[in-house]
């Protein structure tokens, strides 16, 4: 069997964290921001650290707006479409549920239909080549602006009573991803599934009367593998949770 201590190494619950400065990057109807998008299998959360925001949602429930400032902490559900909104300096610890699978790939933009007909269009349309900072940043805003203007057009559809653009987008976001979801499964099991296998067999041990998973502990530390990524929605600190330990790590 294996240890309940060492059978799972990663942050608590399986979450993925980064450090996020939204985009100051204005946009053609005037708020500056990120990229609108959904997420087919993580919960996300935010923990404003810094300056003042918003987060527009869609989804079934509707639109929304909601304000951000230091201290909020706001989360929503797989299937929301949200774009934040910067504006004053909007810094963010971002939460991801099931650590593996954000970063590989578990979020689809709100681009026009034409981008979403199949997996290499999208992902032409998406991709940050790997090139001079400027270039880079060139990329993220060209696919940030394609993304505001399918989210706008889901948006005006929604408020003038019809769903069906938003559900057509949904159906195509999940096919786009049809083909990674064996790979994905993959990585669940050795993330988050492992980790609620951990717990149970710490009960069970508890249970028993047994404490000896008590003496596997240990402390890990990370500082950021990757700083000033360009992610979809600003400029990332990220952590390689997986990778070895050590003071400088």
């Amino acid at each position: 069997m294996v240890s309940p201590a060492a059978g799972f190494a990663g942050l608590p619950g399986a979450v993925a964290v980064s450090h996020l400065s939204v985009y100051d990057w204005e946009s053609a109807d005037g708020a500056s921001g990120g990229t609108p998008h959904l997420h087919l299998t993580c919960s996300e959360a935010y923990v404003v650290t810094g300056g003042r925001g918003a987060v527009q949602t869609l989804s079934a429930e509707g639109l929304d707006t909601t304000p951000l400032a230091p201290g909020s902490l706001v989360w929503f559900t797989p299937g929301t479409i949200h774009r934040l909104v910067n504006e004053d300096g909007l810094r963010i610890v971002v939460l991801m549920q099931n650590n593996g699978l954000p970063e590989a790939g578990d979020a689809v933009l709100t681009l026009p239909p034409a981008y979403l007909t199949d997996p290499d269009t999208y992902a032409r349309a998406v991709r940050i080549p790997d090139a001079a900072e400027p270039e880079q940043a060139a990329a993220a805003r060209r696919r940030r602006d394609l993304a505001i203007e399918g989210f706008t057009a889901l948006r005006t559809a929604w408020e003038a009573g019809d769903e069906r653009p938003l559900l057509d987008f949904q159906r195509s976001a999940a096919a786009l991803v049809r083909p990674r979801v064996a790979e994905w499964r993959a990585r669940w099991e050795e993330g988050a599934a492992e980790a609620a296998r951990q717990t149970g067999a710490q009960l069970d041990r508890l249970a028993a009367g047994d404490a000896t998973h008590l003496a596997e502990a240990r402390l890990h530390a990370r500082l950021p593998a990757a700083q000033g990524r360009f992610g979809m929605c600003g400029r990332l600190n990220t952590y390689d949770i997986h990778g070895p330990d050590g003071p400088d790590s």
